[in-house]
């Protein structure tokens, strides 16, 4: 005991009276403040060295940037291949359900309307597939909604509907061909007078609603729909009759007769195509009103224009052209006789031309 004293004693007389304070107000469990640094060792920068200041600075930094750089360059190609891979898919689908399969459900229907996939050539003009999918959708919704038939069941007239609205695309592009070689044309005035013939005569229901109703209904149409294919078909019968120059001018030349103080009845019962009028001279037999349905519209409207005894002039009612005369008038009807000039079918020029230009279809079904 006496002897670790003595060495205590030793070692405290070896040890300074300043450094014994000092580690007396040391805390072992305290951590050490750290001393601010000393402003003599921060470079000093000057005109001379702040470029090189600067560009130790930027290095410092472009080991960040580089990365996301790369990651950016990266993501854009990674985004791009998905998009690529995407529009492939897509398309490959589009091709299958359109020319293998045949699908014409409403996606791939507004698909034609944005992307021309063509599903017929005619003169080296292709017909879009669009308007084969508008005639044949139209057929499907009315037997669909109207007659209550599951094609699902019967393929076969299914079938049928396919050939005859590709037939009948294929007759609109031949047609169109002729128009165009004829400079015929037809306007949105005279779509809309149509309509508005037919709307007087209250064929097209009392109002607006109930006509779009009844299009929508009966056959999957919007009114844009049913002026497309109206100004088709008013197409196609101006192609008629600038075409079928030996009937229009049969017709002209009996106008012509009318006009010189001719008979009607004797008249109509030697040159009018209608049958009936052998018999009795042209005349309908019945008191027509504004909404027969047994008078071509164009027909009646002319008719309500007339006094009695007087003659119209030629009128284009689609597959004839007629001229009429009023005997008499009795409140909201009208007793009239007619005689008809029947016009060639658009078929027979359409044949023409397809025997000189054979279509191409890229569909067989």
């Amino acid at each position: 005991m006496k002897r670790k004293l003595r060495h205590i004693k030793r070692v405290k007389e070896r040890v300074s009276d300043k450094v014994v304070e000092t580690a007396s107000t040391i805390h072992p469990l305290t951590p050490r403040a750290e001393e601010p640094p000393s402003l003599e060792d921060v470079p000093r920068i000057t005109n001379e060295n702040i470029t090189e200041h600067r560009e130790e600075v930027l290095k410092g930094a472009r080991k960040y940037i580089y990365p996301l750089q790369h990651s950016k360059h990266r993501i854009v190609v990674v985004t791009l291949s998905i998009i690529a891979t995407a529009v492939v898919v897509f398309f490959v689908y589009c091709v299958l359900a359109l020319y293998r399969y045949y699908q014409y459900n409403t996606f791939l229907y507004r698909v034609t309307q944005v992307v021309p996939f063509p599903i017929a050539k005619t003169d080296g003009k292709f017909v879009d597939y669009e308007n084969y999918l508008f005639e044949l959708r139209h057929y499907v919704h009315y037997y669909q909604t109207q007659q209550q038939q599951d094609f699902s069941s019967n393929n076969k007239q299914l079938l049928q509907f396919r050939k005859q609205a590709l037939n009948d695309v294929i007759n609109n592009a031949y047609i169109k061909e002729l128009a165009h070689k004829n400079k015929i044309l037809v306007s949105d005035k005279e779509v809309d007078a149509r309509i508005t013939e037919v709307r007087d005569q209250n064929r097209l229901g009392s109002n607006n609603k109930v006509f779009a109703d009844v299009l929508r209904n009966y056959w999957g149409w919007s009114v844009t729909d049913f002026k497309r294919s109206l100004k088709d078909q008013i197409l196609a019968e101006k192609v008629v009759a600038k075409l079928d120059t030996a009937d229009s001018q049969r017709a002209e030349a009996a106008l012509d007769q009318l006009k010189a103080g001719a008979d009607f009845t004797a008249l109509a019962k030697q040159v009018s195509d209608d049958p009936s009028a052998k018999d009795n001279g042209g005349d309908y037999g019945i008191a027509i009103s504004k909404d027969n349905p047994n008078v071509q519209p164009q027909v009646v409207e002319e008719l309500f224009k007339l006094q009695p005894g007087q003659t119209s002039g030629i009128i284009d009612a689609g597959s004839t052209l007629e001229i009429v005369k009023v005997n008499q008038i009795n409140g909201n009807t009208v007793n009239a006789q007619h005689m008809s000039f029947k016009l060639q079918d658009i078929t027979v020029y359409i044949n023409s031309l397809k025997a000189k230009k054979p279509p191409k279809t890229y569909v067989t079904f």
